[in-house]
């Protein structure tokens, strides 16, 4: 398995994209390849340390990076040496198996569906992100941002592509799928909410019908169903209401024993623990990493990836798509 990483996206690369990739490969058999300059890379390679790991991480040279505040798409056209881009044609030919990046957002959804393509029969691609659940397994929301403005179709595409990584990276036999609306009402909510709902009913998934956004932390469904808007508005919220909670429990609590649960608590909300969240839909496997993972989530992220190209998702969902 080779594992194409983008250096130098997020906010801490290249050093912690790089500390965490050697951290993967002492851990993991995957070859593992760092897309960006090369004389920088080689530099702190150097300075982390390799020993033992020959043959098991490389480097491919890239001389440019998009950035945040770049039109994603322009950038992807323009900056063809970019980290990014040079990643995107490296595992569309067939010599990695699957890209990671913590950078921007838009410019790897473009690589992506510029580059790499998106797989017949599916709509648009959607980003899948995993939503903890405390004292339970996470569910997995789709879309949490790629699509702000959808058809009842996305929603369906959306529905099959969570199911599919459930099933094969995350091993929920039969996962559970509920649409995001304001009532648990068939006919609740607006018209893409009405006609998903009927699509769904008939799609052959375990589908359970609308779940109220109260009801997503505990855990409701497997697989969280919403247009890229509103996902992504539950997905900020919900990180919002588990920092703060997090804060005022801190600030408050002192004794040993409360203060043991606030750790278990914390780890439970901690992205890092859960790796990226993959972009489903394309060609081949890419995922996104939040954009200040450290060295830790880096790391993280990497197993899941390769979770994620040897689980025969594409496959799954390429099957699904063409029926």
């Amino acid at each position: 398995m080779k594992i194409i990483l983008d250096a130098m996206g997020g906010d801490n690369a290249p050093l912690a994209i790089v500390k965490g990739a050697v951290q993967a490969a002492r851990s993991q058999d995957d070859e593992i390849v760092l897309v960006g300059p090369k004389q920088e890379l080689t530099e702190i390679l150097e300075s982390v340390g390799t020993s033992g790991l020959v043959g098991k991480i490389s480097i491919f040279p890239a001389s440019q990076v998009i950035s945040n505040d770049e039109a994603p798409v322009k950038a992807v056209k323009t900056k063809t040496d970019s980290s990014v881009v040079v990643g995107a044609n490296i595992v569309r030919d067939g010599l990695g198996d699957v890209l990671l990046s913590a950078g921007s957002t838009g410019a790897l959804l473009a690589a992506g569906f510029m580059v790499i393509g998106r797989l017949k029969g599916i709509s648009r691609p959607a980003i899948c992100s995993i939503y903890p659940i405390l004292g339970k397994q996470p569910s997995l929301l789709a879309d949490a941002g790629a699509n702000s403005d959808c058809k009842p179709a996305n929603l369906l595409d959306f529905a099959f592509m969570g199911s599919a990584y459930m099933e094969k990276v995350l091993g929920r036999e039969n996962p559970t799928v509920g649409l995001v609306n304001i009532g648990t009402e068939s006919k609740k909510g607006n018209a893409l909410a009405q006609k998903s709902y009927e699509l769904l009913e008939k799609s052959g998934l375990n589908f359970i019908g609308n779940v109220e956004a109260r009801d997503i932390p505990r855990g409701v469904c497997d697989v969280i169903v919403a247009d890229g808007f509103t996902g992504n508005v539950i997905l900020k919220l919900t990180e919002g209401m588990g920092i703060g909670t997090l804060r005022y429990l801190q600030s408050n609590l002192e004794a040993e024993g409360a203060m043991k649960a606030l750790g278990s608590l914390k780890k439970e909300f901690d992205y890092s623990e859960y790796g990226g969240a993959p972009i489903l839909g394309l060609a081949k496997p890419v995922m996104k990493m939040h954009g200040s993972s450290d060295e830790k989530s880096v790391a993280s992220a990497i197993r899941v990836a390769a979770d994620f190209a040897r689980g025969g998702v594409i496959e799954k969902i390429s099957g699904v798509a063409e029926k």
